[in-house]
This record gives structure tokens, sequence and C-alpha cells, in this order.
């Protein structure tokens, strides 16, 4: 559940939603927002941390991309939830 965390904050999600297509330069995405850099670099380490993104370095470059895969888990999780959930009002609905 570390992405559930890792997407909690409003600039990792847009971060995301910038390299969900294509490959950016953290410099790109630092342009992107009205935070420092270095902040910006730590949402970088907690979306790279959590398997969200990938970092690729080419020269001096630091090269960032989505990998969606650990939302995975947390969809297979809100599913089950809402399974259940539902299923409980069902059986409420029902009495």
């Amino acid at each position: 559940m570390e992405a559930a965390a890792a997407i909690a904050d409003p600039i990792r999600r847009r971060v995301l939603e910038l390299v969900r297509d294509r490959e950016l330069p953290a410099g790109e995405l630092a342009d992107q927002f009205e935070v420092s850099r270095a902040a910006v670099s730590r949402h970088l380490r907690v979306l790279r941390e959590a398997g969200l993104v990938r970092e690729r370095r080419e020269g001096r470059l630091r090269l960032y991309r989505a990998d969606p895969a650990p939302l995975a888990e947390l969809h297979e999780w809100l599913d089950r939830y809402w399974e259940d959930r539902l299923a409980t009002l069902r059986d409420l609905a029902e009495q």
C-alpha cells in the first residue's frame, strides 16, 4: 500500500500525469510546479521508492517515466473493499 501513500499528495499525482505517456527530465518536471526543485526532487524520490516512476540516467540528465504496476495492488484492494461494502449494504437492504 506504499503506492496509496505516494499518490496522496497532489504534486505527486500531477508528476505521474506528466510522465504517464512520456519520459521527462527532472528539470522539466520541476518547472511545472511553484515549489523548489529540491521539493520536486523529494516528491520524485517518494514516487521512485514506491515503484511508481522509473529513473533513467542519460549523461547528466535524470529522466523519469511512470510505472503503473504498483497501482494494481491498490486497485485490487479497492475492488475488494467496495465489493465487501456493497455486499453489506445489499444484505442490510434485504433485511
